[in-house]
């Protein structure tokens, strides 16, 4: 009877890329990411509120102090959204370069990456109208689209905060 082969290691990836990142690197940029993450789910929530409260005014001519506080702080605080989703993906991009997870080696993260570039277009492309609801010039032509992206953008950005949580998926195949 022939001797039992030793178990065999799997094979080490071919295209792995990590870059060696000392710990307290590592975790400065993982909390970056997560606090970028959550400042844009908050700016999302406010934004989505905005529209709401533009579009209970869409047909009075009237403004609340309120309103005229939100017209004041809508677009930089858009700016400060767009800033945190670019700081989630740069900070994302850099997490999978320097951890086990990679870029594209687990689905969730090649999702959670596509994510964040389609949340980063909904969110520059909801500057435009959302501008032009703020300034009170022009009254916004398509509430419909603007809550689309306001939702769409905040249901994505649960999504990648479930992904982050649950891991779910496993490995991309090579």
């Amino acid at each position: 009877m022939p001797p039992l082969a030793p178990p065999t290691a799997e094979p080490a990836p071919v295209n792995r890329v990590r870059l060696p990142v000392p710990t307290r690197l590592r975790k400065t940029v993982l909390v970056t990411h997560v606090v970028s993450a959550g400042t844009w789910i908050g700016v999302d929530v406010v934004s989505a509120v905005l529209v709401a409260i533009g579009w209970a005014r869409s047909g009075d001519d009237r403004t609340s102090p309120h309103q005229a506080l939100a017209d004041h702080f809508v677009v930089p605080l858009l700016l400060c959204g767009l800033v945190a989703g670019l700081v989630c993906l740069v900070t994302g991009v850099l997490l999978g370069l320097a951890t086990k997870w990679g870029l594209v080696r687990y689905r969730w993260v090649a999702v959670k990456l596509v994510l964040n570039v389609v949340a980063c277009a909904l969110m520059t492309a909801f500057l435009g109208p959302i501008g032009e609801l703020s300034t009170g010039e022009q009254p916004l032509r398509d509430i419909w689209f603007v809550s689309f992206l306001a939702t769409t953008a905040l249901a994505l950005l649960t999504f990648a905060t479930v992904l982050s949580v649950f891991k779910p998926w496993g490995r991309v195949r090579r």
